[in-house]
């Protein structure tokens, strides 16, 4: 039997919308083992005067095998 736990976590970039996601990854993988998979559940920019994105930012959830 098995067991896997999921986290929520928000991350952001200023380059891209992968670039956000692959960061939470990172930033999760330093402390959680057995990671599995993720689902990107909202994206949201933040926009300079002019309407550029200047910032990505995704609300992820991560799933996890607990040992």
């Amino acid at each position: 039997m098995s067991v896997s736990k999921v986290i929520e976590l928000s991350s952001s970039s200023t380059k891209s919308i992968e670039d956000a996601v692959q960061a939470g990854l990172r930033k999760m993988a330093q402390t959680v083992k057995n990671i599995q998979g993720a689902w990107v559940n909202d994206i949201k920019v933040v926009t300079s005067p002019d309407g550029a994105v200047t910032e990505w930012r995704v609300n992820m959830r991560i799933n996890f095998l607990v040992e």
